[in-house]
């Protein structure tokens, strides 16, 4: 009886997924997800897994949605990687051509497992290794390919955002987390503070992306965000596709530009202009550009660039709003607005909180609850929006901070401030704000504090200490309704007063190269800080240096006020400096006096011999103090 020859293995080989450009861009969502630790890679995981075992080809992402895995998320990400295919392409560009070439690759290979005798190994094993060389090859091509965000996302608008401060005459060349995402945000769709609805990401999330790939940079606390060379290169490139130009016009102004030793000013529209009038004006340009000291390229409310001169040593004025020292807002261009922080509306006596809202009202006064990271009320100038037709909201406007802060307390607050530390800490805060002119508004409440734990004699001494010694100034009045008649003079006040003022925006970093505060106010101008810069620099809990915690250190210890610790910091910054210069003292007499003739205040009085012992005693005592 004849036996059949038995063949092992399989009998065809498998055939390859006939979605291949799917199979392709999912595996590059989860390579990219994979490589930022998002659990998102094995969701990525799962759709490829049912994508490869489907047998039939799909003709967009919508119809994949019949598969296990595939959501609308998915689906969406297939439909606009398809189109811009189909852009990049033409509309009848094959989606499935390597499903042919699979299929004929396969049939030549049954085809050679049928008679493997008939072709000499050598010839199929080089075949073999030249296809996998190309393939390799090709794969390699693949992930070099540049990567530049997709319009009016997070990263674009970042990158264009950065790009243009850095173009600006006596740009610092980096910004902070809060202005930058204020500045971006007309540039994205998505929002950079408040996430999608069902997902987690914001335009914000797109940030640590450009920094992985080298184009941004974050530095210092608070963070600093700027552009590498690499990431300058890339926005360059976006800022110019912003203005309407093609992809060759880009090209010939960058080589342009690289082939240049000095930078010249370009007309970057690049667009032909019949009009006879901006001829005209294109020929006035050239002809004056040859007298102007300095030239730079500024940006317009509608993304251009404009060329504008900058004179030596002084801080022109442009149409934009910005100057070197950052935007600015001219007169009647904005409103003095009271902001009131919340827990002065919020829990405690509620009644007696909503008085002082009741009483603001009544007075006619313009006031925002919001959330202050130091002192209880502040004025901010902010930018009139006209709202836009079709939008619920009007765009939310620029917002400086005036120079007046105020912290209020009862009597009652006051006395538990003291016991607690608060009180020290609350005015140290203010003081390293920024705002030069704080204000205390005590309000006495009568005959209700003789039933304090304190005695009064030593809650005046506290007010009188914060005035005189500190340099507050304080206001006392007797109840809410004078508080709200305080706060309703101080902002007609500060409205008439800046009525007529120009008013710059300048960063907390950058505040030793403001102009001097007389000549501002003789110019009808001042320098302000953006509101978001000033509430993020106040927080309280915040990442510390180590000089301030060494500060909070010494500002626990009874009779260390803010001023003689900043005396202790100027001579010795940190704890590791102090106790090295403990440890070149000859004697323990020596010690004990280290810190004794350091000088603190207005008046430069001595620290003093008892102090200085406490000081020394606290760090450098082995076992229980005594």
């Amino acid at each position: 009886m004849p036996t059949d020859q038995v063949c092992l293995g399989r009998k065809r080989p498998v055939p390859s997924c006939p979605n291949p450009l799917f199979l392709e861009w999912l595996t590059e969502l989860r390579d990219s997800a994979k490589e930022k630790g998002l659990k998102t890679q094995y969701v990525y995981q799962k759709a490829i897994s049912s994508l490869k075992k489907y047998p039939l080809p799909l003709k967009n992402g919508k119809e994949a949605k019949i598969l296990q895995n595939f959501g609308d998320g998915i689906c969406k990400i297939l439909d606009e990687r398809l189109q811009k295919h189909y852009r990049e392409n033409g509309s009848d560009a094959p989606i499935h051509l390597a499903t042919t070439t699979s299929h004929r690759s396969n049939m030549a290979s049954s085809k050679q497992m049928e008679k493997p005798q008939k072709e000499p190994s050598g010839n199929l094993s080089g075949h073999t290794k030249q296809t996998q060389k190309e393939a390799r090859k090709e794969k390699g091509t693949k992930k070099k390919r540049e990567y530049v965000p997709q319009k009016r996302s997070g990263g674009y608008a970042v990158l264009l955002t950065l790009y243009r401060h850095t173009q600006m005459p006596g740009s610092k060349g980096f910004m902070f987390r809060n202005e930058l995402q204020t500045e971006a945000q007309p540039l994205s769709e998505k929002s950079f503070t408040v996430p999608d609805l069902g997902s987690k990401y914001t335009a914000w999330s797109s940030v640590s992306t450009l920094i992985q790939k080298d184009f941004v940079v974050k530095t210092h606390n608070p963070a600093r965000y700027s552009l590498t060379d690499q990431g300058l290169a890339l926005a360059k490139k976006l800022n110019y596709e912003e203005t309407g130009m093609t992809k060759e016009q880009v090209e010939r102004v960058s080589e342009e530009e690289d082939s240049r030793d000095a930078p010249d000013v370009v007309d970057l529209t690049l667009e032909e202009q019949d009009d006879e009038e901006d001829q005209e004006e294109k020929e006035s340009w050239s002809s004056k550009s040859s007298e102007r000291p300095a030239t730079a390229l500024s940006v317009n409310q509608a993304g251009v660039h404009i060329s504008e001169s900058v004179p030596t040593g002084k801080s022109q004025t442009l149409e934009t709003g910005r100057t070197a020292m950052g935007w600015h807002l001219p007169p009647g261009s904005y409103d003095i607005v009271l902001c009131v922080d919340f827990i002065e509306t919020t829990g405690g006596s509620s009644g007696r909180k909503q008085e002082l809202v009741k009483e603001l009202q009544r007075n006619g006064v313009t006031f925002d609850i919001r959330k202050l990271n130091v002192g209880d009320f502040l004025w901010v100038a902010r930018e009139k929006m006209t709202p836009v037709p079709g939008q619920l909201r009007p765009p939310v406007g620029k917002e400086l901070v005036l120079d007046y802060i105020i912290e209020r307390k009862r009597m009652d607050d006051l006395c538990g401030s003291i016991i607690d530390g608060r009180f020290r800490e609350q005015k140290f805060r203010l003081k390293r704000c920024g705002l030069r002119k704080p204000i205390y508004l005590v309000e006495e409440c009568g005959s209700a504090a003789a039933h304090l734990s304190l005695p009064e004699s030593t809650l005046q001494q506290a007010i009188v200490n914060t005035q005189v010694v500190d340099g507050f100034f304080v206001k006392r009045v007797q109840d809410v309704k004078e508080s709200a008649a305080y706060l309703t003079i101080m902002t007609r006040y500060l409205q008439k007063l800046y009525q007529n003022c120009t008013l710059f925006c300048r960063s907390r970093e950058l505040e030793g190269d403001a102009e001097d505060e007389s000549e501002q106010t003789a110019n009808l101008s001042c320098s302000l800080m953006a509101f978001t810069e000033f509430n993020y620099g106040a927080i309280k809990n915040k990442c510390q240096t180590v000089r301030e915690v060494f500060a909070r250190q010494l500002m626990q210890i009874s009779g260390v006020s803010g001023d003689k610790a900043a005396a202790v910091l100027e001579h010795y910054s940190t704890v590791s400096s102090l106790l090295q210069a403990y440890d070149q003292c000859s004697n323990e007499t020596e010690k004990e006096k280290l810190l004794s003739s350091i000088k603190y205040g207005k008046l430069k009085r001595n620290l003093g011999p008892a102090l200085s012992r406490t000081i020394y005693q606290l760090y450098c005592t082995h076992g229980p103090l005594s």
